[in-house]
């Protein structure tokens, strides 16, 4: 989305993660997506992808933010709500947890501060889109998809309306068609 946004044409490859392509592991061993390689640089981080489409161009300002707040969101999602997430998501590769404390967790962790600060302003950090909105809205997006009746049950509508509002987008929609497979 961050790419999109900033006007960046880039050639998007699908990859099947069962069975990853020996380019995209010369590029990037760790073998994880996304990768963007930019000539002898190799990004392989959503967030350090994101923080170059904005250096390069970032039309409405969603760079113009407190780092700090922005930081702990950050601190966040990739840390305990990513792996809550995908406990909750694979909760047959993980028969031993709970999963009612796993939700619980995400409740407490991300859910229903996200909630509150979206109670109080339009975006998680004011009433200007930024790039921590763009970072966490696709496991929130995730998280939200798992168990679509549980997830409306829960008592949190701004969160929804932001959810909502993403899901809705231009932005979005611009993105989410499906390409080939890339296989070489």
């Amino acid at each position: 989305m961050a790419l999109k946004y900033a006007g960046i044409q880039v050639e998007h490859r699908e990859i099947e993660l069962r069975n990853k392509p020996k380019s995209m592991l010369m590029a990037s061993p760790k073998g994880t997506v996304p990768v963007l390689i930019l000539g002898d640089v190799v990004l392989d981080q959503s967030i350090e992808i994101m923080r170059w489409a904005l250096q390069t161009s970032d039309p409405d300002n969603w760079g113009g933010i407190d780092e700090d707040a922005a930081q702990i969101w950050i601190e966040k999602n990739d840390c305990a709500f990513k792996t809550l997430l995908d406990q909750y998501k694979y909760s047959n590769r993980n028969p031993h947890l709970n999963q009612g404390e796993i939700l619980d967790a995400a409740i407490a962790l991300m859910l229903k501060p996200m909630n509150d600060a979206l109670e109080a302003r339009q975006y998680l950090l004011g009433n200007q889109q930024s790039w921590i909105d763009v970072a966490i809205f696709p496991f929130v997006r995730q998280f939200s998809m798992v168990n679509r009746d549980w997830f409306d049950q829960l008592p949190f509508p701004a969160l929804k309306r932001w959810l909502a509002n993403y899901l809705q987008s231009e932005l979005f929609n611009a993105v989410m068609h499906k390409h080939p497979t890339w296989t070489v």
